[in-house]
């Protein structure tokens, strides 16, 4: 473990006069689906909430702004539950306002145990709006309001997608500070980060990485696959193959992911005998009828060519178009590539959604320049 510490720390600081002010991003989807962040849920109900308030939503909104603006006024919880559910982008400037009243108000008048910070951040995720979440969040009045892991993995997803990785840096260092559940590196916050970090691709991005990493890994924590292979994937990118897989060891290698990432990296480390073996070892658990095959991308058997190439010893080279002749015949080599499978949409629940009749299937920011007329929408 000291060892890989010190050589990450190493190369970092080689690579420290490297860095510029530009930074390069290539395009961020949702990495969590609907269903893993509980939108699906805050959209029933949503259209429960808008069915009640049927030809009455006008009338309750002019009502809670006469009740933000009135001092004597208290914002009560179903107040706020039902204005976060009815709410259209030209309401969260009162959602931002009844937020700040309700989180301030004393405490010997809330008699209810409803937890709002989840619930408003779908909100905020559902109408695609980054800038008030994030306003929202940071703002010391509403302090404690998102203090759940789920709020800051919300966050951090809507975040992502608009390649906000700096604010998604600062909201994730929020979350080391509060230690909520007692973890310092909760895992689907630590995804999310290392996503960004991979996104960014820059030689600072992957110092970043390489501080959380190193931190987590010397109190023990292990992490889960996906970080791992974020992370290996973000230092094949900026040429550390030692430190992608260095951060792949403690991972299974029958994962495709993994196999990939190692013969990746030993091949661009100059260790093309070893690489040779891991592409081999496949075929000795395939077979030709197998559904479920253990795949090499053809981006991987490309970039071990040229490894191969670059050490002009024939024998190896004769050993790899062996190897790689045999993949093809069984049809072990497809067009995947470690990119689309490290930032693949995440799904943490198996449960069947049901599409409600008029409800809204994506967020406001996909929706928007879709042609449905405001009264189809929920």
């Amino acid at each position: 473990m000291t060892m890989f510490v010190n050589s990450m720390k190493a190369f970092c600081n080689s690579r420290s006069l490297l860095y510029s002010r530009s930074i390069h991003v290539t395009k961020a989807l949702n990495l969590y689906s609907p269903a893993a962040l509980g939108i699906d849920g805050y959209l029933q109900s949503r259209k429960r909430v808008k069915d009640q308030f049927f030809n009455f939503t006008d009338t309750f909104r002019a009502k809670m702004r006469d009740f933000v603006s009135e001092p004597k006024h208290m914002i009560f919880t179903e107040d706020l539950k039902n204005m976060v559910h009815m709410a259209e982008p030209t309401d969260l400037d009162l959602i931002l306002n009844m937020i700040k009243k309700f989180n301030n108000q004393n405490v010997e008048f809330r008699f209810g145990s409803f937890i709002f910070g989840p619930v408003v951040m779908r909100m905020f995720h559902f109408l695609d709006a980054p800038n008030e979440a994030l306003k929202s969040f940071e703002d010391p009045e509403n302090s404690g309001f998102y203090d759940q892991l789920v709020s800051y993995q919300i966050l951090l997803d809507l975040l992502y997608s608009h390649e906000m990785f700096d604010d998604m840096y600062r909201v994730f260092e929020k979350v080391q500070e509060k230690q909520l559940n007692m973890t310092k590196f909760p895992k689907y916050p630590l995804i999310l980060v290392l996503a960004a970090c991979y996104k960014q691709n820059t030689p600072k991005s992957l110092e970043y990485a390489t501080k959380i990493w190193t931190e987590m890994t010397s109190v023990g924590t292990v992490p889960v696959r996906r970080a791992a292979t974020l992370f290996a994937a973000l230092a094949l990118n900026q040429g550390a193959p030692h430190i992608a897989l260095e951060s792949i060891s403690m991972q299974k290698p029958h994962y495709v992911t993994i196999r990939n990432i190692k013969a990746i990296a030993l091949a661009e480390m100059g260790r093309v005998d070893d690489a040779l073996p891991v592409l081999k070892a496949v075929m000795d658990i395939d077979l030709p009828e197998q559904n479920q095959k253990h795949t090499f991308f053809d981006e991987t058997i490309s970039k071990v060519r040229s490894c191969v190439e670059k050490t002009e010893n024939k024998d190896l080279q004769k050993e790899f178009e062996n190897i790689e002749k045999a993949l093809r015949d069984r049809d072990l080599i497809d067009n995947q590539t470690l990119d689309s499978l490290v930032t693949s949409e995440i799904n943490l629940t198996n449960r069947n959604t049901r599409k409600l009749q008029g409800m809204p299937q994506m967020p406001y920011g996909m929706r928007k320049n879709r042609q449905n007329t405001r009264e189809n929408m929920v």
